[in-house]
């Protein structure tokens, strides 16, 4: 039977949460939530364009996207308010939710590509049908302002979302290969968001792209997080998922040495970097910098733990070469190394 009627028949029965269910593996339990992976994708998914938070200026540019999702094999379903606009909104937040949650309780879709980020995910988590979303696991891919999303479902249905590259933009090769690699062709174990290629020679070293180990060691764990100013945003609600244990990746853009301090900081006082077992920092893009301020490399270093593995600089952010980075599979990081491995398939 097709996974679409399966999905279709799971709604017939009254244990339809399990069922559906049980078409995902189980991957481990996130607060008490039964861990969920979506299926991957492939020719002829069916795929939703969605906008959660801001839109793109034009009309045209929005069709762009979708044809891009369609140079990727897929059937692509755009949302009723996709065109909308509302301020700085993509319509209100009542038409962004309803999207998203037509999405969740369609049985027959396979995927949520998000426009772009922008700002205004946060505001729809008290509106989101999570529990239809259980019913129906499915991709849901975004990065940036999405990144509320992406944690809030893991927190609160076990589903394993993505950070990774948006509807709005491109692919170069690095970012295609990181794409299938996780979402298309699984594989596993999979060194994640490593460093493009670098031919050293004479007279030529990695300036570029380089890694640094903050704290060496090793560690295994889920991994969580996403972008650092909506992770700090969640601190204090019910969508911020448990850090006990987890493997924490953080990257931001346009955000100076002093604002990178301030959010690290709140997530120092609010425990969360005593509890995780491991440090992720991807890139910090475009971060204002001055002779009148400490460094980024500075401020990120100083949040750091003795004795909690700690590597900074892999291709997660506000980039062209952007890894696809899966919230709530488990990983392995080897801060010694320099390596960050997906130990299983982040999609079934």
């Amino acid at each position: 039977m097709e996974r679409r009627d399966l999905l279709r028949a799971a709604t017939l029965l009254p244990l339809a949460g399990f069922a559906a269910s049980s078409l995902a593996a189980s991957v481990g339990s996130p607060g008490g939530a039964a861990a969920l992976r979506p299926r991957r994708l492939g020719p002829g998914s069916r795929v939703a364009l969605l906008a959660p938070a801001s839109n793109l200026e034009e009309d045209v540019a929005i069709e762009a996207s979708a044809e891009f999702l369609r140079s990727l094999g897929y059937e692509v379903t755009m949302g009723d308010h996709l065109f909308r606009r509302h301020q700085y909104l993509a319509g209100t937040d009542e038409e962004r939710a309803a999207d998203l949650n037509a999405a969740f309780r369609d049985p027959d879709l396979d995927g949520i590509v998000c426009l772009r980020g922008g700002y205004g995910a946060a505001r729809l988590l008290p509106l989101l049908d999570f529990d239809a979303l259980r019913r129906a696991p499915k991709v849901i891919l975004g990065y940036s302002d999405i990144t509320a999303i992406l944690n809030a479902v893991y927190a609160k249905t076990g589903l394993t979302t993505f950070h990774g590259p948006i509807a709005a933009t491109n692919l170069p090769p690095y970012a295609l290969e990181a794409f299938d690699a996780v979402l298309t062709t699984p594989v596993a174990p999979l060194e994640l968001a490593a460093p493009p290629p670098f031919e050293a020679g004479r007279g030529q070293v990695r300036r570029e792209n380089r890694l640094q180990t903050f704290q060496p060691g090793v560690a295994e764990g889920v991994l969580v997080g996403g972008n650092l100013s909506l992770i700090a945003s969640l601190v204090g609600t019910p969508y911020l998922p448990d850090f006990r244990g987890k493997i924490l990746f953080l990257e931001d853009v346009y955000e100076a040495p002093y604002s990178i301090d301030r959010m690290l900081t709140q997530l120092w006082l609010a425990g969360v970097l005593d509890e995780i077992a491991g440090l992720v920092f991807g890139k910090f893009t475009d971060a204002e910098d001055s002779n009148n301020t400490f460094s980024v490399e500075t401020v990120l270093r100083e949040r750091t733990k003795p004795g909690t593995p700690c590597l900074r600089g892999l291709m997660i952010g506000h980039i062209d070469d952007q890894a696809v980075v899966p919230v709530g599979a488990r990983v392995r990081l080897d801060a010694t190394a320099q390596r960050l491995t997906l130990l299983e398939p982040a999609v079934a």
